[in-house]
């Protein structure tokens, strides 16, 4: 459950974020090891982290090509405006190639990125795009290599630092 105002993630919510990410399968008691800190402090920052919706989940990151689906693909929709985009969206999401779909502002109305196993089969997941009802054209590009993956601690480090600096001195080491 994410609230309206998520508050800040000091130093150690990083720390164990970012230890999370490269050791999924860390236990408590070793993460708490690892940062020096008690096993009950870690446990408290991760159902904290967890019910504010920072940590949405522990599942293990797949890549498509590993699975046979090298052509990554992002396509702008265009779509009836009387449907919304809630039934464009649901239909989408029983597409298997399809891998996420936002509403956007600009030429399209929105975006997805889907994967496939050849350029010869991005057209059938084209086909099947195209098929879903409200869906009235689409514009496709093709990626060619991935210069920059998805990535979030980054983020999380640099959220980090803000409130280190906001603290002003201020430990973050506490519950």
């Amino acid at each position: 459950m994410t609230t309206g105002n998520p508050g800040p993630v000091d130093r150690l919510d990083a720390a164990l974020i970012e230890l999370l990410a490269a050791e999924p399968r860390v236990g408590v008691l070793e993460a708490s090891r690892r940062l020096g800190v008690a096993r009950g402090t870690v446990q408290a920052r991760l159902d904290r982290l967890r019910d504010r919706g920072v940590i949405t989940g522990y599942g293990p990151e797949v890549d498509p090509a590993a699975l046979g689906y090298e052509v990554t693909a992002f396509i702008t929709l265009e779509i009836r405006q009387a449907g919304g985009h809630d039934p464009v969206a649901a239909q989408l999401a029983a597409i298997p190639e399809v891998l996420e779909v936002h509403t956007i502002t600009g030429a399209g109305d929105m975006l997805c990125r889907v994967v496939a196993r050849t350029n010869a089969d991005l057209q059938r997941v084209l086909d099947a795009i195209l098929s879903a009802e409200g869906v009235i054209r689409c514009s496709t590009v093709i990626s060619l290599a991935t210069q920059v993956s998805y990535r979030i601690l980054p983020l999380v480090r640099a959220a980090a630092s803000v409130h280190a600096a906001g603290a002003s001195g201020i430990s973050g080491a506490s519950d």
